[in-house]
């Protein structure tokens, strides 16, 4: 697989663009102002207990309190009561149901967010603190050794487990990444000794500082990126930074020599982005619509308790028999589904629907298809069998916001909805608001402020209702266009002393005696 990795620093915000077989495959988006907090540290102070939930609130210093589930302090036995019988397992998996902590308001914990805040949520926390380095990753207050499932070979498997035993002290735990095979002992070493160092001034700031204070910071996701993706069948990083690339180069040179040559320097005055495609398909990102290359297209639209995935043929023909032409529109549809998903970063629930498809069989190789392209996928996913209706229902891990809400904002005109109403509709509401304000005042002018489309279309085309209007209420209009006013809006200012009455209109209809 021909893969490489593109990073843009504008004075706006950074982005990482990944391309497999120079195909856009995922993107990352960090505001110069907003930086990240997954993988933050922080000793934080317990601010609320709730047993009814299963969780706990811990004060990180963030305006919204981090959300601490009790699931997520399972390995920290001092935390967990030895009190076995009120454990109620639920499933195969070892969950509890009915988990008693020793928690207490105020009590000061070490917690790791695992979740970006969002929609008026905190941050997403755990107790199991992991600090990732480019070959292992350090678990404090944890006993075991751990192996990527990457690594196949018995024997380099074994080889790297001797290595950590030797490297290993009392309650520090290793994971060992895929990276790290073939790697020499000595450069274990080295990865090891650092993340030891930094685990120390963690302990050295908590223990110095009170809570809630931030003791460790995580890379920057630009940094982040190499870190954790820069993997030996990376071909290519281009970068148009001179900062990050030293940066970037020294810590190569550290960790990784071998994979110096290739780390380059982007110095064409065109920019990055747009120089290999990579912009217009980030555009392309921001619209509901995803064209495959039959011809048939996705629309993916994002709600607040799900993410719905429709198949359409679109301008698909097909020469074979409608069953044949709705498996062959699925297969390709869920390919592309599961690089729009990684693309646009979404996750939670995830409904499918799929062109119908009578037979069983072929519904299991669409499924199959989809599971198959999703694990190139670094998120966790859980994927159903598609029903006779031809929906497929999946859950994607969620660690950072969705694409659309990195690079949008809600707009204030729709509020989010997409759509306005139409003049029609305006004009309804104008006539309702003129009935409402005639019943208990008698000004003979108003002047009614609009849009210069509104306003435009009001005394034009439709003169003859701006006429009925005035006959109807016995009042004389003004038309006015006004810029800022929302296509969707109007103002009513009376004529003789200059002042809004439409507000307060409004508030006698929310507000009835």
């Amino acid at each position: 697989m021909h893969k490489e990795i593109f990073i843009n620093e504008s004075m706006g915000e950074s982005r990482i663009a990944i391309q497999e077989d120079n195909q856009l495959v995922e993107v990352y988006i960090e505001k110069q102002d907003n930086h990240r907090m997954v993988g933050n540290v922080y000793k934080g102070k317990v601010e609320n207990v709730l047993p009814g939930m299963q969780a706990a609130f811990v004060d990180v210093g963030y305006e919204l309190n981090a959300f601490l589930p009790f699931s997520e302090i399972g390995s920290d036995e001092y935390l967990i009561e030895e009190n076995e019988g009120k454990r109620n397992r639920n499933n195969k998996n070892g969950k509890y149901d009915n988990i008693e902590v020793d928690l207490k308001k105020d009590q000061e914990i070490y917690v790791q967010v695992i979740k970006e805040p969002f929609a008026g949520k905190g941050p997403r926390v755990t107790t199991e603190v992991a600090l990732p380095g480019r070959l292992l990753v350090l678990v404090p207050n944890a006993s075991y050794i751990g192996i990527s499932k990457k690594i196949w070979d018995k024997f380099e498997r074994r080889r790297l487990k001797k290595i950590a035993q030797k490297l290993r002290t009392n309650n520090i735990g290793v994971i060992i990444r895929t990276v790290a095979e073939g790697k020499s002992e000595e450069h274990i070493e080295n990865d090891y000794k650092q993340l030891i160092d930094n685990w120390n001034k963690i302990e050295q700031r908590a223990n110095s500082d009170n809570a809630p204070v931030l003791v460790y910071e995580d890379l920057e996701t630009a940094s982040s990126v190499v870190r954790d993706l820069l993997t030996p069948d990376v071909e290519k990083i281009i970068i148009d930074s001179k900062k990050l690339f030293k940066k970037t180069q020294k810590y190569l040179e550290d960790i990784s020599p071998s994979l110096l040559d290739r780390l380059e320097l982007y110095k064409l005055k065109a920019p990055l982005f747009e120089s290999f495609g990579i912009e217009s398909e980030i555009e392309k990102l921001m619209r509901p619509k995803a064209w495959l290359k039959s011809g048939a297209y996705l629309i993916i639209e994002k709600t607040e308790a799900m993410v719905v995935v429709d198949v359409n043929s679109g301008r698909f023909v097909g020469k074979k028999m409608h069953e044949d032409n709705s498996l062959k529109i699925n297969l390709e549809a869920a390919r592309e589904v599961a690089r729009q998903l990684r693309l646009r970063d979404l996750s939670g629930l995830i409904v499918i629907d799929f062109i119908d498809m009578k037979f069983e069989e072929n519904r299991k190789k669409v499924y199959h298809e989809l599971r198959k392209e999703l694990r190139k996928d670094r998120a966790k996913v859980a994927v159903a069998p598609i029903t006779e209706f031809g929906l497929l229902e999946m859950t994607r891990q969620r660690i950072r916001v969705s694409l659309l809400d990195s690079m949008s904002e809600e707009c204030p005109a729709c509020h989010g909805s997409g759509r306005i109403i139409s003049q029609e509709t305006l004009i309804t509401r104008i006539d309702h608001w003129l009935r409402r304000y005639k019943s208990k005042h008698r000004s003979l002018r108003l002047e009614l402020q609009l849009h210069p489309h509104n306003a435009e279309y009001l005394s034009g085309e439709k003169k003859h209702i701006l006429r009925g209007l005035m006959w109807q209420n016995f009042v004389h209009l003004k038309i006015k266009s006004n810029l800022d006013v929302a296509q969707d809006e109007f103002l009513f200012i009376r004529t003789k002393d200059g002042v809004n009455v439409t507000e307060e209109m409004n508030l006698d209809k929310d507000n009835p005696a």
